[in-house]
Protein backbone atom coordinates (compact mmCIF):
# COMPACT_ATOMS: atom_id res chain seq x y z
CA UNK A 1 0.00 0.00 0.00
CA UNK A 2 2.63 2.30 1.00
CA UNK A 3 4.52 1.89 -2.27
CA UNK A 4 0.79 2.41 -4.44
CA UNK A 5 1.26 5.77 -2.50
CA UNK A 6 4.41 6.34 -3.15
CA UNK A 7 4.07 5.84 -6.65
CA UNK A 8 0.88 8.21 -6.53
CA UNK A 9 2.41 11.32 -5.04
CA UNK A 10 5.69 10.99 -7.00
CA UNK A 11 3.34 10.85 -10.81
CA UNK A 12 1.33 13.93 -9.13
CA UNK A 13 3.97 15.65 -7.92
CA UNK A 14 5.45 15.27 -11.69
CA UNK A 15 2.19 16.26 -13.38
CA UNK A 16 2.38 19.34 -11.21
CA UNK A 17 6.22 20.65 -12.01
CA UNK A 18 5.37 20.03 -15.81
CA UNK A 19 2.26 22.62 -15.13
CA UNK A 20 3.91 25.04 -13.02
CA UNK A 21 6.74 25.47 -16.04
CA UNK A 22 5.70 24.29 -18.76
CA UNK A 23 9.15 24.91 -20.49
CA UNK A 24 9.64 24.24 -24.53
CA UNK A 25 11.56 20.86 -23.71
CA UNK A 26 15.11 20.83 -25.68
CA UNK A 27 15.16 17.70 -27.12
CA UNK A 28 14.54 14.57 -27.59
CA UNK A 29 11.37 12.50 -26.25
CA UNK A 30 10.06 9.74 -23.98
CA UNK A 31 9.57 6.31 -25.10
CA UNK A 32 5.86 5.52 -25.08
CA UNK A 33 2.62 3.72 -27.03
CA UNK A 34 2.18 7.38 -27.91
CA UNK A 35 5.70 8.08 -29.85
CA UNK A 36 4.30 7.57 -33.03
CA UNK A 37 1.28 10.48 -32.51
CA UNK A 38 4.01 12.16 -31.00
CA UNK A 39 6.42 11.89 -34.34
CA UNK A 40 3.55 12.85 -36.41
CA UNK A 41 1.61 15.96 -34.61
CA UNK A 42 4.69 17.49 -32.81
CA UNK A 43 4.73 18.61 -29.67
CA UNK A 44 2.98 21.72 -30.31
CA UNK A 45 -0.26 19.54 -31.29
CA UNK A 46 0.20 16.64 -28.88
CA UNK A 47 1.34 18.92 -25.75
CA UNK A 48 3.59 15.61 -24.85
CA UNK A 49 6.84 17.00 -22.97
CA UNK A 50 10.44 15.96 -25.01
CA UNK A 51 12.85 14.09 -23.20
CA UNK A 52 16.18 12.60 -24.66
CA UNK A 53 17.00 9.35 -24.61
CA UNK A 54 20.52 10.38 -23.90
CA UNK A 55 19.09 13.33 -20.90
CA UNK A 56 22.06 13.05 -19.32
CA UNK A 57 23.90 16.50 -20.19
CA UNK A 58 27.30 16.78 -18.80
CA UNK A 59 26.66 20.26 -18.60
CA UNK A 60 30.00 20.99 -17.84
CA UNK A 61 33.65 19.57 -16.94
CA UNK A 62 36.77 20.10 -18.63
CA UNK A 63 35.57 18.19 -21.79
CA UNK A 64 32.64 19.72 -22.35
CA UNK A 65 34.08 23.12 -21.84
CA UNK A 66 37.05 22.30 -24.50
CA UNK A 67 34.69 21.62 -26.79
CA UNK A 68 32.92 24.90 -26.38
CA UNK A 69 36.73 26.23 -26.76
CA UNK A 70 36.73 24.34 -29.74
CA UNK A 71 33.62 26.52 -31.15
CA UNK A 72 35.02 29.38 -30.04
CA UNK A 73 38.11 29.26 -32.18
CA UNK A 74 36.49 27.80 -35.40
CA UNK A 75 33.94 30.36 -34.92
CA UNK A 76 36.47 33.27 -34.79
CA UNK A 77 37.94 32.65 -37.90
CA UNK A 78 34.22 32.04 -39.59
CA UNK A 79 31.17 33.43 -38.23
CA UNK A 80 34.39 36.35 -37.51
CA UNK A 81 35.25 37.08 -40.69
CA UNK A 82 31.56 37.15 -41.81
CA UNK A 83 30.46 39.83 -39.38
CA UNK A 84 33.30 42.17 -40.37
CA UNK A 85 33.22 41.72 -43.93
CA UNK A 86 32.22 45.06 -44.06
CA UNK A 87 35.42 46.85 -43.68
CA UNK A 88 36.82 44.77 -46.82
CA UNK A 89 33.93 46.08 -48.97
CA UNK A 90 34.43 49.76 -48.17
CA UNK A 91 38.39 48.82 -48.98
CA UNK A 92 37.32 47.01 -52.40
CA UNK A 93 35.23 50.12 -53.63
CA UNK A 94 37.59 52.37 -52.38
CA UNK A 95 40.44 50.51 -54.38
CA UNK A 96 40.31 47.39 -56.41
CA UNK A 97 36.64 47.86 -57.09
CA UNK A 98 36.56 51.72 -56.94
CA UNK A 99 34.79 52.20 -60.25
CA UNK A 100 31.78 50.07 -58.99
CA UNK A 101 29.11 50.71 -57.66
CA UNK A 102 28.07 50.51 -53.74
CA UNK A 103 25.16 47.98 -54.53
CA UNK A 104 27.13 45.78 -57.54
CA UNK A 105 30.31 45.50 -54.57
CA UNK A 106 27.49 44.51 -52.01
CA UNK A 107 27.31 41.17 -53.94
CA UNK A 108 30.48 39.42 -52.98
CA UNK A 109 29.51 39.62 -49.21
CA UNK A 110 25.76 38.61 -49.71
CA UNK A 111 26.77 35.63 -51.54
CA UNK A 112 29.28 34.28 -49.11
CA UNK A 113 26.90 35.27 -45.75
CA UNK A 114 23.98 33.55 -47.50
CA UNK A 115 26.39 30.44 -48.62
CA UNK A 116 27.90 30.49 -45.56
CA UNK A 117 24.09 29.67 -43.67
CA UNK A 118 21.79 28.36 -46.26
CA UNK A 119 24.60 24.99 -46.59
CA UNK A 120 23.44 24.18 -43.25
CA UNK A 121 20.27 22.61 -44.37
CA UNK A 122 22.84 20.34 -46.05
CA UNK A 123 25.78 20.42 -43.93
CA UNK A 124 23.32 19.76 -40.62
CA UNK A 125 21.98 16.67 -41.48
CA UNK A 126 25.61 15.19 -42.54
CA UNK A 127 26.76 16.22 -38.83
CA UNK A 128 24.09 14.54 -37.85
CA UNK A 129 24.75 10.92 -39.83
CA UNK A 130 28.81 11.29 -39.19
CA UNK A 131 29.42 13.48 -36.79
CA UNK A 132 31.81 16.90 -36.32
CA UNK A 133 35.71 15.80 -37.68
CA UNK A 134 35.83 15.67 -41.15
CA UNK A 135 33.20 17.93 -41.90
CA UNK A 136 35.15 20.44 -39.70
CA UNK A 137 38.72 19.79 -41.05
CA UNK A 138 37.45 20.35 -44.69
CA UNK A 139 36.27 23.29 -44.08
CA UNK A 140 39.34 24.63 -42.06
CA UNK A 141 41.42 23.53 -45.12
CA UNK A 142 38.95 25.09 -47.40
CA UNK A 143 38.54 28.43 -45.74
CA UNK A 144 42.43 28.90 -45.22
CA UNK A 145 42.56 28.50 -49.09
CA UNK A 146 40.01 30.85 -49.73
CA UNK A 147 41.65 33.60 -47.42
CA UNK A 148 44.64 33.04 -49.32
CA UNK A 149 43.24 32.99 -52.97
CA UNK A 150 41.23 35.82 -51.59
CA UNK A 151 44.51 38.12 -51.37
CA UNK A 152 45.93 37.49 -54.93
CA UNK A 153 42.32 38.77 -56.24
CA UNK A 154 41.58 41.91 -57.84
CA UNK A 155 38.92 42.19 -59.81
CA UNK A 156 34.29 41.61 -58.75
CA UNK A 157 34.35 38.07 -60.40
CA UNK A 158 37.47 36.66 -59.29
CA UNK A 159 36.05 38.20 -55.73
CA UNK A 160 32.67 36.48 -56.28
CA UNK A 161 34.13 32.80 -57.37
CA UNK A 162 36.63 33.25 -54.00
CA UNK A 163 35.10 34.51 -50.98
CA UNK A 164 31.22 33.96 -52.21
CA UNK A 165 31.42 30.70 -53.74
CA UNK A 166 34.70 28.74 -51.86
CA UNK A 167 34.48 31.21 -48.63
CA UNK A 168 30.11 30.01 -48.79
CA UNK A 169 30.98 26.86 -48.59
CA UNK A 170 33.61 26.50 -46.08
CA UNK A 171 32.10 28.93 -43.71
CA UNK A 172 28.53 26.60 -43.89
CA UNK A 173 30.74 23.25 -42.68
CA UNK A 174 32.37 25.81 -40.33
CA UNK A 175 29.64 27.63 -38.27
CA UNK A 176 26.89 24.55 -38.43
CA UNK A 177 29.35 22.15 -37.05
CA UNK A 178 30.29 24.81 -34.29
CA UNK A 179 27.32 25.27 -32.37
CA UNK A 180 25.53 21.99 -33.20
CA UNK A 181 28.51 20.36 -31.77
CA UNK A 182 28.23 22.76 -28.11
CA UNK A 183 23.92 21.16 -28.56
CA UNK A 184 25.47 17.76 -27.21
CA UNK A 185 26.89 18.68 -24.23
CA UNK A 186 24.72 21.02 -22.62
CA UNK A 187 21.10 21.42 -22.38
CA UNK A 188 20.10 23.49 -19.12
CA UNK A 189 22.97 25.94 -19.49
CA UNK A 190 23.14 25.76 -23.99
CA UNK A 191 22.46 29.38 -23.84
CA UNK A 192 25.26 30.37 -21.84
CA UNK A 193 27.44 27.36 -23.93
CA UNK A 194 26.67 29.04 -27.45
CA UNK A 195 26.97 32.36 -25.65
CA UNK A 196 30.46 32.08 -25.32
CA UNK A 197 31.16 29.78 -27.92
CA UNK A 198 29.46 33.02 -30.45
CA UNK A 199 31.90 35.31 -28.65
CA UNK A 200 34.71 33.58 -31.13
CA UNK A 201 32.57 35.95 -33.68
CA UNK A 202 32.49 39.04 -31.48
CA UNK A 203 36.15 38.45 -31.07
CA UNK A 204 37.27 38.43 -34.44
CA UNK A 205 34.67 41.48 -35.53
CA UNK A 206 36.44 43.57 -33.01
CA UNK A 207 40.32 42.76 -33.88
CA UNK A 208 39.96 41.84 -37.43
CA UNK A 209 39.08 45.43 -38.53
CA UNK A 210 41.47 47.00 -36.20
CA UNK A 211 44.30 44.87 -37.37
CA UNK A 212 43.06 45.53 -40.83
CA UNK A 213 43.01 49.46 -40.16
CA UNK A 214 46.77 48.86 -38.81
CA UNK A 215 48.06 46.40 -42.08
CA UNK A 216 46.47 47.58 -44.77
CA UNK A 217 48.37 50.93 -45.19
CA UNK A 218 51.43 49.47 -43.92
CA UNK A 219 51.68 46.04 -46.03
CA UNK A 220 49.41 46.62 -48.53
CA UNK A 221 46.46 44.58 -49.38
CA UNK A 222 47.88 40.98 -49.95
CA UNK A 223 50.06 40.90 -46.94
CA UNK A 224 47.41 41.92 -45.06
CA UNK A 225 45.20 39.30 -45.82
CA UNK A 226 48.07 36.93 -45.84
CA UNK A 227 48.34 37.66 -42.11
CA UNK A 228 44.68 36.93 -41.47
CA UNK A 229 45.21 34.07 -42.63
CA UNK A 230 47.99 32.58 -40.82
CA UNK A 231 46.05 33.66 -37.43
CA UNK A 232 43.04 31.70 -38.85
CA UNK A 233 45.46 28.60 -39.58
CA UNK A 234 46.32 28.59 -35.86
CA UNK A 235 43.12 28.68 -34.63
CA UNK A 236 42.11 25.95 -37.04
CA UNK A 237 44.37 23.64 -35.63
CA UNK A 238 43.97 23.60 -32.09
CA UNK A 239 39.85 23.89 -32.78
CA UNK A 240 40.20 20.37 -34.94
CA UNK A 241 42.22 19.14 -32.08
CA UNK A 242 39.36 19.80 -29.02
CA UNK A 243 36.01 19.54 -31.18
CA UNK A 244 34.43 16.05 -30.11
CA UNK A 245 30.47 15.01 -30.41
CA UNK A 246 29.16 13.40 -27.18
CA UNK A 247 25.80 11.83 -29.19
CA UNK A 248 27.05 9.23 -31.62
CA UNK A 249 25.15 9.43 -34.94
CA UNK A 250 22.37 7.57 -35.14
CA UNK A 251 20.88 4.53 -37.52
CA UNK A 252 17.74 6.69 -37.48
CA UNK A 253 19.70 10.27 -38.55
CA UNK A 254 21.13 8.45 -41.31
CA UNK A 255 17.82 6.61 -43.05
CA UNK A 256 16.49 10.23 -43.20
CA UNK A 257 16.67 12.46 -46.39
CA UNK A 258 19.58 15.29 -45.78
CA UNK A 259 17.13 17.69 -46.93
CA UNK A 260 13.64 17.44 -46.17
CA UNK A 261 10.77 20.17 -46.03
CA UNK A 262 8.57 18.69 -43.27
CA UNK A 263 9.56 19.91 -40.41
CA UNK A 264 8.46 23.45 -41.44
CA UNK A 265 5.22 22.32 -40.60
CA UNK A 266 5.98 22.62 -37.20
CA UNK A 267 4.12 26.05 -36.80
CA UNK A 268 6.71 27.14 -34.04
CA UNK A 269 9.95 26.53 -36.19
CA UNK A 270 8.00 28.11 -39.52
CA UNK A 271 7.35 31.15 -37.50
CA UNK A 272 11.04 31.25 -35.96
CA UNK A 273 12.33 31.27 -39.90
CA UNK A 274 10.41 34.03 -40.55
CA UNK A 275 11.78 36.16 -37.25
CA UNK A 276 15.11 35.01 -38.33
CA UNK A 277 15.04 36.22 -41.68
CA UNK A 278 14.17 39.83 -40.45
CA UNK A 279 17.22 39.50 -38.04
CA UNK A 280 19.32 38.66 -41.05
CA UNK A 281 18.14 41.87 -43.21
CA UNK A 282 18.83 43.83 -40.29
CA UNK A 283 21.80 42.18 -38.58
CA UNK A 284 24.14 41.74 -41.87
CA UNK A 285 22.35 44.56 -44.02
CA UNK A 286 23.51 47.23 -41.05
CA UNK A 287 27.01 45.29 -40.98
CA UNK A 288 27.31 45.61 -44.28
CA UNK A 289 27.09 49.30 -44.90
CA UNK A 290 27.52 51.01 -41.53
CA UNK A 291 30.86 51.61 -42.72
CA UNK A 292 29.74 53.18 -46.18
CA UNK A 293 26.45 55.30 -44.21
CA UNK A 294 29.75 56.87 -41.72
CA UNK A 295 31.29 58.45 -44.93
CA UNK A 296 28.34 60.04 -45.88
CA UNK A 297 28.79 62.52 -43.90
CA UNK A 298 31.56 64.88 -44.71
CA UNK A 299 31.96 65.84 -40.41
CA UNK A 300 33.06 62.48 -39.65
CA UNK A 301 36.41 61.29 -39.87
CA UNK A 302 37.55 58.83 -42.84
CA UNK A 303 38.23 56.44 -40.73
CA UNK A 304 35.02 56.38 -38.68
CA UNK A 305 33.84 52.93 -40.47
CA UNK A 306 36.71 51.13 -39.27
CA UNK A 307 36.02 51.86 -35.45
CA UNK A 308 32.52 51.12 -35.74
CA UNK A 309 32.49 48.09 -37.01
CA UNK A 310 35.27 47.33 -33.93
CA UNK A 311 33.00 49.03 -31.18
CA UNK A 312 29.78 47.04 -32.64
CA UNK A 313 31.50 43.52 -32.63
CA UNK A 314 33.40 44.33 -29.59
CA UNK A 315 29.92 45.55 -27.22
CA UNK A 316 28.03 42.17 -29.41
CA UNK A 317 30.62 39.80 -26.96
CA UNK A 318 28.90 41.01 -23.77
CA UNK A 319 25.17 40.53 -26.25
CA UNK A 320 26.29 36.97 -26.45
CA UNK A 321 27.19 36.36 -22.93
CA UNK A 322 25.04 38.29 -20.86
CA UNK A 323 21.76 37.68 -22.37
CA UNK A 324 22.53 33.83 -22.75
CA UNK A 325 23.00 33.38 -18.82
CA UNK A 326 19.96 35.08 -18.51
CA UNK A 327 18.15 32.64 -21.08
CA UNK A 328 19.24 29.69 -18.85
CA UNK A 329 17.05 31.01 -15.85
CA UNK A 330 14.49 32.95 -17.74
CA UNK A 331 13.64 31.19 -20.66
CA UNK A 332 15.53 31.14 -24.29
CA UNK A 333 12.47 32.38 -26.19
CA UNK A 334 11.55 35.22 -23.58
CA UNK A 335 14.91 36.68 -23.76
CA UNK A 336 14.78 37.27 -27.15
CA UNK A 337 12.03 38.85 -27.27
CA UNK A 338 13.31 41.03 -24.59
CA UNK A 339 16.07 41.33 -26.90
CA UNK A 340 14.63 42.35 -29.88
CA UNK A 341 12.46 44.89 -28.12
CA UNK A 342 15.59 46.21 -26.63
CA UNK A 343 17.07 46.63 -30.26
CA UNK A 344 14.21 48.41 -32.34
CA UNK A 345 14.05 50.63 -29.80
CA UNK A 346 17.51 52.39 -29.93
CA UNK A 347 17.03 52.20 -33.89
CA UNK A 348 14.05 54.51 -33.53
CA UNK A 349 15.96 56.83 -30.96
CA UNK A 350 19.08 56.85 -32.11
CA UNK A 351 20.06 55.72 -35.66
CA UNK A 352 16.83 57.01 -36.84
CA UNK A 353 16.87 60.36 -35.93
CA UNK A 354 20.71 61.01 -35.05
CA UNK A 355 23.16 58.94 -37.18
CA UNK A 356 24.44 61.31 -39.63
CA UNK A 357 24.08 64.19 -37.03
CA UNK A 358 26.71 62.88 -34.26
CA UNK A 359 29.13 61.35 -33.81
CA UNK A 360 28.90 60.50 -30.26
CA UNK A 361 25.30 59.39 -30.88
CA UNK A 362 26.11 57.21 -33.74
CA UNK A 363 28.96 55.68 -31.69
CA UNK A 364 26.12 54.76 -29.19
CA UNK A 365 24.13 53.24 -31.34
CA UNK A 366 26.74 51.30 -32.72
CA UNK A 367 27.39 49.73 -28.90
CA UNK A 368 24.38 49.05 -28.23
CA UNK A 369 23.16 47.73 -32.02
CA UNK A 370 26.49 45.25 -31.28
CA UNK A 371 24.84 44.18 -27.71
CA UNK A 372 21.63 43.18 -29.03
CA UNK A 373 22.11 41.53 -32.42
CA UNK A 374 24.73 39.95 -30.46
CA UNK A 375 22.64 38.25 -27.97
CA UNK A 376 20.29 37.61 -31.37
CA UNK A 377 23.05 34.96 -32.73
CA UNK A 378 23.66 33.62 -29.49
CA UNK A 379 20.06 32.79 -28.54
CA UNK A 380 18.46 31.79 -32.08
CA UNK A 381 20.40 28.62 -31.86
CA UNK A 382 19.54 28.35 -28.37
CA UNK A 383 15.69 28.46 -29.19
CA UNK A 384 15.82 26.17 -32.38
CA UNK A 385 17.46 23.48 -29.80
CA UNK A 386 14.52 23.57 -27.78
CA UNK A 387 12.18 22.50 -30.71
CA UNK A 388 13.98 19.05 -31.03
CA UNK A 389 16.57 16.35 -29.70
CA UNK A 390 20.06 17.05 -29.69
CA UNK A 391 20.42 14.44 -32.31
CA UNK A 392 18.48 16.53 -34.80
CA UNK A 393 19.66 19.58 -34.49
CA UNK A 394 21.87 20.15 -37.11
CA UNK A 395 18.89 19.25 -39.77
CA UNK A 396 16.82 21.61 -38.00
CA UNK A 397 19.18 24.67 -37.44
CA UNK A 398 20.34 24.33 -40.75
CA UNK A 399 16.59 23.71 -42.84
CA UNK A 400 15.33 27.17 -40.12
CA UNK A 401 18.92 28.95 -41.52
CA UNK A 402 18.13 27.93 -45.81
CA UNK A 403 15.09 30.34 -45.81
CA UNK A 404 16.28 32.75 -43.37
CA UNK A 405 19.31 33.07 -45.43
CA UNK A 406 17.84 34.15 -48.09
CA UNK A 407 17.75 37.19 -46.91
CA UNK A 408 21.34 37.85 -46.90
CA UNK A 409 21.24 37.41 -50.26
CA UNK A 410 19.56 40.58 -51.11
CA UNK A 411 20.29 42.87 -48.05
CA UNK A 412 23.68 44.38 -48.52
CA UNK A 413 22.83 45.18 -52.28
CA UNK A 414 19.34 46.71 -50.99
CA UNK A 415 20.90 48.77 -48.29
CA UNK A 416 23.34 50.18 -50.83
CA UNK A 417 20.63 50.88 -53.51
CA UNK A 418 18.86 52.78 -50.76
CA UNK A 419 21.50 54.64 -49.45
CA UNK A 420 22.84 55.87 -53.30
CA UNK A 421 18.74 56.60 -53.87
CA UNK A 422 16.93 57.86 -51.40
CA UNK A 423 19.55 58.25 -48.91
CA UNK A 424 20.90 57.03 -45.52
CA UNK A 425 17.75 57.89 -43.10
CA UNK A 426 15.08 56.21 -45.53
CA UNK A 427 17.27 53.09 -44.99
CA UNK A 428 17.22 53.39 -41.39
CA UNK A 429 13.75 53.22 -41.20
CA UNK A 430 13.06 50.23 -43.93
CA UNK A 431 15.71 48.24 -41.31
CA UNK A 432 13.18 49.80 -38.72
CA UNK A 433 9.99 48.34 -40.22
CA UNK A 434 11.72 44.69 -41.02
CA UNK A 435 12.56 44.39 -37.27
CA UNK A 436 9.35 45.48 -35.93
CA UNK A 437 7.60 42.58 -38.13
CA UNK A 438 10.49 39.97 -37.34
CA UNK A 439 9.18 41.14 -33.28
CA UNK A 440 5.56 40.54 -34.82
CA UNK A 441 6.43 36.99 -36.10
CA UNK A 442 8.49 35.97 -33.18
CA UNK A 443 5.74 36.68 -30.79
CA UNK A 444 3.84 34.81 -32.46
CA UNK A 445 6.32 31.93 -32.38
CA UNK A 446 6.29 32.49 -28.64
CA UNK A 447 2.47 31.92 -28.43
CA UNK A 448 3.10 28.47 -30.66
CA UNK A 449 5.09 27.09 -27.93
CA UNK A 450 3.32 27.87 -24.86
CA UNK A 451 0.38 25.81 -26.14
CA UNK A 452 -1.11 29.28 -28.13
CA UNK A 453 -2.30 31.27 -25.21
CA UNK A 454 -0.70 34.92 -24.76
CA UNK A 455 0.54 34.35 -21.61
CA UNK A 456 3.66 36.09 -19.91
CA UNK A 457 4.42 33.89 -16.52
CA UNK A 458 5.99 31.30 -18.33
CA UNK A 459 9.55 30.20 -18.95
CA UNK A 460 9.89 29.28 -22.21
Amino acid sequence: MSRLTGRSKAGSDIRKSTHQEMEVPSQGRTRSHRTKKIDELGEEESGIPIVDAEDDFPEGGLRAWLVVASAWLMLFPSFGFMVSIGTLQDYWGQNQLKDMSARDIGWIPSVFVYLSLALGIWVGPLFDRYGPRWIALIGSVAFLLMIFLLAECNNFWQMILCCGILGGFSGAMLTTTSLAVVAHWFKERRGLAQGIAMMGSSAAGLTIPLVLRTTLPKYGYTWSLRILGFTFLFCFIIANILMKARIPPSAAAKNKAIISFSIYGDLRLSLLTLTVFGFEIVLFGGLGILPTYATLSTDFPPDTGFYLISVLNGVSCLGRLLPGYAADKIGRFNTLLVMIIFTLLWMLVLWLPLGTKSLPALYAFAALFGFGTGSWMALTPACVGQLCRAEEFGRYYGSMYFIASLATLVCIPISGELVETVGPQPMVAFFCAILGLSLISFMFSRWACVGRRWTLKVKV
